[in-house]
């Protein structure tokens, strides 16, 4: 049951996307109506989207942190580099995990930024609209992260679509990056930041003065990923219960 979504983690849910709705709704009451500028839907538009290829780098750095520093131990996000952890080893377990479920836990942290932008007077419709977009599409990588462990003839065609066209990440794309030791393909929005980080080595480069100022190696470069994957769910695991 514990894959299970409760009202809490719904709660959480909601009101994270209706704040991220409301800036988006926020940025285009901004657009002047009166046509003075016939620029600024065009303007807005692309500072949306913009904002969403940004937020897949943004899923890149916190993914690629969370897999190599920290423990369970560490104080606010011990519980997710656990997670991440436990991920590399029984990956199905987000498949099976209902939406809220799934994507609950970044909630009230991405809460700490869309809340005060809403209250925050005068702030420019495009920074606002961008803002939106930029936390939705971080709050919902995890569930483009699910999709992209689950078999095409499982999902939505709209969905298989989107990962064709490199708009949502791909299973070939992010299976790139389940093989020890787990390096690499860290953005997990459209995996277009893949190519570009890794290609010019950002990570290892942050890996390697990391260590050479502080002696902490990442989890990466150990050769302690000697475990079994388990890829598939036991037979009947979650039957009348799921």
């Amino acid at each position: 049951r514990q894959f299970v979504s409760t009202d809490k983690q719904r709660l959480l849910c909601g009101s994270l996307f209706a704040s991220c709705f409301g800036l988006v709704l926020r940025g285009c009451a901004g657009v002047d109506m009166d046509g003075n500028d016939p620029n600024q839907w065009a303007i807005l538009v692309a500072s949306m989207a913009a904002a969403y290829v940004l937020a897949d780098a943004g899923t890149g750095i916190f993914h690629w942190s969370v897999d190599n520093y920290g423990t369970k131990n560490t104080p606010v996000l011990g519980n997710i580099i656990d997670a991440f952890q436990g991920h590399h080893k029984y990956p199905w377990t987000i498949t099976k995990r209902q939406f809220a479920n799934n994507v609950h836990v970044t909630c009230p942290a991405v809460m700490c930024v869309t809340v005060p932008l809403l209250c925050c007077p005068g702030l420019d419709q495009n920074v606002s609209a961008s803002m939106g977009v930029f936390c939705a599409a971080v709050v919902l990588s995890q569930q483009f992260h699910a999709w992209s462990h689950m078999k095409p003839s499982t999902l939505p065609p709209v969905v298989v679509k989107a990962q064709e066209m490199g708009v949502l990440i791909s299973r070939k794309g992010h299976g790139a990056h389940h093989k020890p030791p787990f390096r690499g393909n860290y953005c997990i929005v459209s995996g277009l930041w893949n190519g570009v980080l890794d290609g010019n080595g950002v990570f290892t480069k942050a890996e390697k003065a990391i260590y050479k100022h502080t002696g902490v190696a990442p989890r990466c470069w150990s050769d302690n990923d000697d475990f079994a994957v388990q890829e598939e769910a036991p037979e009947g695991w979650g039957d009348g219960i799921l």
